[in-house]
C-alpha cells in the first residue's frame, strides 16, 4: 500500500511535496476489488433538480422580503440564511459538473446555470472545467485551479488578521486562480450564455425588486465563500493540519445538512460518480478504509483553529509533479 501521509511542518515559502500520484484511484481500486457492490451506488440522482428549484425559489422569496428591509437586516439576513442557500447552489452546480442530475452534459449545464442565477456573479460553467481538472491533477500546480497561488500564501503567511483578510477575498481570489491554470479554456460558448443569464437575471431582479434585493443575493453569494462558518469547507478538503495526516480529508458534523453532504470529500474524490444523497453509502459500504482516516468533525472549531494556529498556512498543501511534464 502506497504511504500517502505527509508531513505538515515544512520550510517556509514551499508547499508540501509528494513523490506519489494522488490517493484517490489507488483507494478506488483497492475498495472495489474488496468490495464490488459498492457499483451499485454509481448513477444520478435526478431530485436534485427539486433540491435546485427549491433552493433558487427560496433566494427569490428572501430577496423580496429583502427588498423593503433596512440595509443592517440585508446583511444580517444574506449571513444567516443566504450563505446557507447559496453554499447549497454551490453543491447542486458542483453536482451537474459531474453529470450526476440528468443523463445528458446539455442537461446538468442547464440545470447548474438555473442555480447559479441567484448567485448574480456567473461561475457555475467554468467551475465544471476547472473543478473536473482538479480531479484529474489534484496537487499540480498548474493544473489544480483548488491550489492558492504561491502569491497569495506568500502575503497571508502565519498571520491571523491576513488570514481573516484572505477569506474576505477568496470569491474574487478564486476568480483569479484559473489565469494561471494551462490546460482549461477560459472562455467559450457555454461559459459566454453562462454570463448572459446572470446578467439577464441580475437586470431582473433589480428592475423589478430593487437594489437591496439583489444587494441581498450578492451578500449571500459573497458570505457563502468567504467571511462565513462555511467557509471552513475550503480548509477543511485539502489542508494538512497535522503530521501524518492525508491531503483529503471528510467532515461529518451538522454542516452537511446544509451542505447536501459536501463533508464527505475522500468519499467523492474516491468515487466521482456517486450522487451526493448517496456518498454516506460510500463510508458504511467501507469503514474499514473511511474510520480510519483522519476527519473533522466541527466547521467552526476548525476555521478558528486555522485562524489562530500560527503553524498552519496556505503552504499546507500538498503539491506533486505534474503528470504532463517531460
Amino acid at each position: 500500500m502506497t504511504d500517502h501521509r505527509h508531513p505538515a511542518r515544512h520550510p517556509e515559502g514551499e508547499f508540501l511535496w509528494s513523490e506519489q500520484p494522488e490517493p484517490h484511484g489507488e483507494r478506488r481500486r483497492r475498495i472495489l476489488a474488496r468490495v464490488p457492490e459498492i457499483r451499485r451506488l454509481y448513477g444520478r440522482e435526478p431530485r436534485t433538480f427539486l433540491v435546485v428549484l427549491g433552493v433558487v425559489a427560496t433566494q427569490l422569496v428572501l430577496a423580496d422580503a429583502c427588498a423593503r428591509a433596512p440595509w443592517v437586516t440585508v446583511v444580517g439576513v444574506a449571513w444567516m440564511l443566504g450563505a446557507m442557500a447559496n453554499h447549497a447552489l454551490y453543491v447542486l452546480v458542483h453536482e451537474c459538473a459531474h453529470d450526476l442530475v440528468f443523463a445528458r452534459r446539455w442537461q446538468n449545464e442547464a440545470c447548474a446555470v438555473l442555480a447559479d442565477l441567484p448567485n448574480t456573479v456567473p461561475t457555475a460553467l467554468s467551475f465544471r472545467a476547472y473543478h473536473l481538472a482538479h480531479h484529474g491533477f489534484q496537487g499540480e500546480y498548474d493544473r489544480d485551479a483548488d491550489l492558492a497561488s504561491r502569491a497569495e500564501a506568500a502575503w497571508v503567511g502565519h498571520s491571523p488578521l491576513r488570514k481573516a483578510l484572505w477569506l474576505c477575498a477568496l470569491p474574487l481570489l478564486l476568480a483569479l486562480r484559473p489565469l494561471r491554470i494551462r490546460g482549461v479554456p477560459f472562455l467559450t460558448s457555454t461559459v459566454l450564455l453562462n454570463w448572459v443569464a446572470v446578467a439577464l437575471f441580475d437586470g431582473f431582479i433589480f428592475s423589478t425588486l430593487g437594489p437591496r434585493a439583489l444587494a441581498y443575493l450578492f451578500l449571500s453569494f459573497w458570505f457563502a465563500i468567504g467571511p462565513h462558518p462555511l467557509a471552513a469547507r475550503w480548509i477543511q478538503e485539502h489542508y494538512v493540519m497535522e503530521d501524518g495526516e492525508q491531503e483529503t480529508t471528510s467532515y461529518y458534523g451538522l454542516g452537511n445538512l446544509v451542505a447536501l453532504n459536501v463533508g464527505y470529500h475522500n468519499e467523492h474524490h474516491d468515487f466521482p460518480g456517486v450522487a451526493w444523497s448517496r456518498l454516506p453509502a460510500v463510508r458504511a459500504t467501507a469503514p474499514d478504509e473511511y474510520l480510519t482516516l483522519r476527519c473533522h468533525r466541527s466547521w467552526c472549531r476548525l476555521l478558528v483553529r486555522w485562524l489562530f494556529d500560527p503553524r498552519l498556512s496556505l503552504w499546507g498543501r500538498v503539491t506533486r509533479r505534474s503528470s504532463t511534464a517531460s
